[in-house]
């Protein structure tokens, strides 16, 4: 087993102090609610590409429930382009700046490290990298250097290329395990405290439908790092694909919302930390009833005097 995060048997449970300053008003996972400020992000690229119009969807989305948001410039849909730097700092700085101000917590979405440092300073508290380091080792030494959280997401290639590797010779969870591990040491060496660090499997990033259901079925592997676990489903392709028609045809995007909030219900149950989704509204009614229940088979629990 390789990286020095293979060693680690923390229960998952044991939230660092840091990502435990993040709390949500409800019980179970956060949820980081979705604004790409892009014109081609493959949910709804375009709807708030302009600053005014992703403010506002920040705004709503708080409004439904969201404890986070995370703002990002960059599409990483299969087969995106990349944006120039300029024009990607210019798309989230002002974003991030006007949220923040308004009280909301804030994780940028990029791989940058020139527009991670500047959107910590705008207010993120957040940085959310799909690449785990591998696209700019440099944004783990702006990380190091502040007090944001790092979520190192398992990835592979950009998104024009990503999907030419998703041969995983010795399994999916075991070779997500691996390069995990991998990014956990490279920020460790960099300086990144171990209670800055979340993890992120990475659906739909390098992997197959069938790769991100072993995934999510096979989450205690990446449980035993003992870390806090984000997990980035809404709306993706391989939901898409489970609910398509007779045909074959796959469900469009803005049809996968029920299936979106049944998961998050199921990743609850697992003990994930976070949530990040489109549908705020539909997640936080799921989550919910959930933590309904939780409390009701407590209460029964007590008074048969069970454990």
């Amino acid at each position: 087993m390789t990286g020095a995060g293979a060693g680690v048997s923390r229960s998952s449970s044991q939230s660092s102090s840091l990502s435990s300053s993040l709390s949500s008003s409800r019980p179970g996972p956060l949820v980081m609610g979705i604004v790409n400020v892009t014109p081609d992000s493959f949910s709804d690229g375009g709807n708030w590409a302009e600053s005014e119009a992703a403010i506002a969807h920040g705004h709503r989305l708080l409004a439904q429930g969201a404890d986070v948001l995370d703002i990002g410039g960059e599409s990483t849909r299969p087969g995106a382009t990349r944006p120039v730097l300029a024009e990607e700092l210019d798309r989230v700085v002002p974003v991030i700046s006007a949220l923040a101000a308004a009280g909301a917590r804030i994780s940028v979405d990029t791989m940058r490290s020139e527009v991670a440092r500047e959107a910590v300073a705008a207010g993120a508290e957040i940085v959310n990298d799909v690449s785990g380091g591998l696209a700019d080792p440099a944004i783990l030494d702006v990380v190091a250097e502040t007090d944001a959280l790092y979520v190192a997401m398992h990835w592979r290639a950009h998104a024009d290329h990503m999907q030419s590797f998703t041969t995983y010779e010795d399994g999916v969870v075991a070779g997500v395990r691996r390069e995990l591990g991998l990014r956990l040491d490279a920020a460790r060496a960099a300086g990144v405290r171990d209670e800055q660090i979340v993890l992120d499997p990475g659906l739909g990033f390098a992997k197959t439908a069938d790769h991100n259901w072993e995934l999510l079925a096979g989450l205690e592997e990446l449980e035993e790092f003992g870390l806090p676990l984000l997990v980035g489903a809404s709306r993706k392709t391989f939901l898409g694909a489970l609910l398509a028609a007779p045909d074959g045809t796959p469900r469009p995007i803005d049809g996968r919302e029920y299936a979106g909030a049944a998961l998050a219900v199921l990743l609850a149950q697992r003990g994930v930390w976070c949530l990040r989704v489109h549908d705020v509204a539909a997640t936080c009614d799921a989550l919910a009833v959930w933590a309904r229940l939780q409390t009701g088979e407590a209460a029964t629990r007590r008074s048969e005097g069970r454990p």
